[in-house]
């Protein structure tokens, strides 16, 4: 791992692969990015562009950018290239799920229409309510990569970039269980020869960007990265890998809701989750088996927060139902109502009512933005393997084979800005505050 000045410069273009690039999240991306560029919008939601970071103690009112603390890339630097399994360009990607309007849109079409997709790696039982017409003609797994490869190749010398960041923001797959085939890089790689059907597509995009020395961003539940083959893979090519599964909605709300309610000792009895969307992500979680890949991410969230075994008198029989069900006419604004039957001081019932009116895409278009720029910094560190800094920014965050993963967004704030302390040789911020006080 490399500090402070040691950290490889941010030289050059940063070239970004997006599979799924014609959907909503990397066309709301994409229009975002180049509006902020051109001076017509601010990155509301990102933390990178927007955010802060304290340093030293209270009174010295050190408090930074992050942008000006840390030498990331620059979004000017940024070059987009990607695969749909449609082939509209992303202005025409980006009509179709009504995320920006049409004038919002206008000032960046032509950028927009200069980005056109690269046939995608598809298979149909992996995501059985999508139809795709513009995917690759090779069958085999390994032909499939070398496409890939070939491809990231001719991106990077017709660019001219210096390097690259992989991130995921294609369809969630049907559920896959890990099986023997991701349990090691060298069964993975058999696999890879003998066209294991339980190798995934989104895997065969993540082992061309690793072999690449490209690091991977799993912004989708699916496995993906998250199998011992790839972490191998990760650390033995010392590139950086995060996911999974962009935090956005209403996980979003409970990592904030949760800790509340955990940090004051008040009991759950049930907490009931109901979401209408009618996007292509919902269309795709119409069927059961893509849903169950939904499911398992966004339910892990309240028992890792409220650590039922350890609190059993408050959480250790609480009911959690979550349910996604596609209604057309909603688009991309997504809406969420959550039910949330707590009790307090001698077991007095009370209720928390959330209903969440969002924009899906808008929530997450700034995290493709940071996740991307933190990920480039990883690799100039020389941090490779399992980014579990960046788990802020996922619903079930990747973490070390030992480990449980934290959900708690405050926890995950300060892991982020704390490491991002480290790298630069800043002290770490624990607010302990005695010292304000007494001789410590």
């Amino acid at each position: 791992m490399r500090r402070e000045k040691e950290i490889h410069k941010a030289e050059g273009k940063l070239g970004v692969l997006i599979p799924g690039m014609g959907g909503a999240v990397s066309t709301t991306f994409l229009a975002g990015v180049e509006a902020v560029r051109q001076g017509t919008s601010l990155p509301i939601g990102s933390l990178t562009q927007m955010g802060t970071i304290r340093l030293g103690k209270r009174f010295e009112y050190r408090i930074p950018a992050i942008k000006d603390f840390i030498p990331l890339a620059d979004p000017t630097d940024l070059v987009f290239g990607g695969w749909d399994v449609f082939p509209a360009n992303c202005y025409e990607g980006a009509l179709e799920p009504k995320v920006l309007s049409k004038d919002h849109l206008e000032g960046v079409r032509a950028f927009l229409e200069g980005l056109k997709p690269w046939p995608a790696v598809f298979k149909q039982e992996f995501v059985k309510n999508l139809h795709g017409s513009h995917v690759k003609a090779e069958n085999s797994h390994l032909e499939l990569v070398d496409a890939l490869k070939n491809e990231i190749d001719d991106f990077k010398k017709a660019q001219g970039v210096s390097r690259c960041v992989m991130v995921w923001c294609a369809s969630t797959e049907a559920f896959l269980a890990a099986g023997p085939v991701h349990s090691s890089l060298k069964n993975f790689e058999k696999g890879l020869r003998e066209n294991d059907p339980a190798i995934s597509p989104s895997m065969l995009y993540a082992y061309a960007a690793l072999t690449k020395g490209i690091p991977f961003i799993n912004g989708a539940p699916n496995l993906t990265v998250d199998i011992p083959a790839m972490v191998e893979l990760a650390e033995k090519e010392g590139v950086p890998i995060a996911g999974k599964d962009f935090k956005t909605g209403q996980t979003l709300m409970k990592t904030i809701l949760a800790p509340g309610l955990k940090a004051r000792m008040l009991g759950l009895e049930g907490w009931y989750s109901t979401n209408i969307l009618g996007n292509r992500d919902g269309l795709v979680l119409d069927d059961k088996d893509s849903f169950k890949t939904k499911e398992t991410s966004k339910l892990s969230v309240l028992d890792r927060i409220l650590q039922p075994e350890v609190y059993p008198d408050l959480y250790g029989d609480f009911y959690h139902k979550v349910a996604i069900n596609y209604y057309p006419p909603r688009g991309d604004q997504k809406e969420g109502w959550d039910c949330i039957d707590i009790f307090g001081w001698l077991g007095y019932p009370m209720q928390i009512k959330v209903n969440f009116l969002c924009r899906d895409s808008i929530l997450a278009a700034p995290l493709v933005l940071d996740l991307v720029l933190f990920m480039d910094l990883a690799a100039r560190a020389d941090m490779g393997g399992i980014q579990e800094w960046l788990s802020f920014y996922f619903k079930s965050p990747q973490c070390g084979p030992n480990l449980y993963p934290e959900h708690d967004l405050f926890i995950q704030s300060m892991k982020l800005k704390n490491t991002l302390r480290y790298l630069m040789g800043e002290e770490q911020i624990t607010h302990l505050g005695l010292d304000y006080y007494y001789q410590v």
